[in-house]
Formats: C-alpha cells, sequence, structure tokens
C-alpha cells in the first residue's frame, strides 16, 4: 500500500497559478502510475491528469489540457500538478491517486489515494 499526501492547494485569482505536489511513501512509487483527480461541491470525482511510469505520456481532461501540467520524480517520490491560467470552474478539492499498470483515466481503477487539498480560485 502506498500512502499519499498532497499539498499546495490554496486561494488565488482568476487567471493565476499553482502549483499541487503529491508525496508518496510506502513502496516504489516509480512502479506507478500517478494521477489527479478532483470533486466540487455536490459534484462527482473527476480525472485531470495521469502520467506513465517513466514519465514519458501523460493524458489530461479536455478542460484542463492546454494549462496544466502533470509530472514527477521519482527519486523524491513525488508527483506534480502545475496550474495555470485558473478559472473559477477549476474550484474543487484535488486529490492524487496511484495504480499499478497502465494509466486510466477512471476513478475506480486507483487503489489508493491521498485526503486532499482545496482549491478555490475566485472570480
Amino acid at each position: 500500500q502506498v500512502q499519499l499526501v498532497e499539498s499546495g492547494g490554496g486561494l488565488v485569482q482568476a487567471g493565476g497559478s499553482l502549483r499541487l505536489s503529491c508525496a508518496a511513501s510506502g513502496r516504489t512509487f516509480s512502479g506507478y502510475v500517478g494521477g489527479w483527480f478532483r470533486q466540487a461541491p455536490g459534484k462527482e470525482r473527476e480525472f485531470v491528469a495521469v502520467i506513465e511510469r517513466d514519465d514519458r505520456i501523460a493524458y489530461y481532461a479536455d478542460s484542463v489540457k492546454g494549462r496544466f501540467t502533470i509530472s514527477r520524480d521519482n527519486a523524491k517520490n513525488r508527483v506534480y500538478l502545475q496550474m495555470n491560467s485558473l478559472k473559477p470552474e477549476d474550484t474543487a478539492v484535488y486529490y492524487c491517486a496511484v495504480r499499478l499498470l497502465s494509466a486510466s483515466t477512471s476513478v475506480s481503477d486507483f487503489d489508493s489515494w491521498g485526503q486532499g487539498t482545496q482549491v478555490t480560485v475566485s472570480s
């Protein structure tokens, strides 16, 4: 089992930037696919971005493509989400998650989750 802790959330004005960080511990992190999901009040948790184990391939939700960048540092056991040009509709709790095998955009495919970090974008 992998333990995950997110950080970096906060309040930002529209057009601003934030960088989320996810620290992993407990198992060899390089063997896991890393993903970011978010959940807004009253809505289901949704896919944001995912990165393969070797850091070569990443996938994004259409709503964040071109604005968000996912990356990872296996030496530091971390996954990052750089969020630029933030919009009020990006307001949500952001969750880090990992899974074995290949990348997926499905919430149910991920095995371990962090506790989440709040991102609030004001207009």
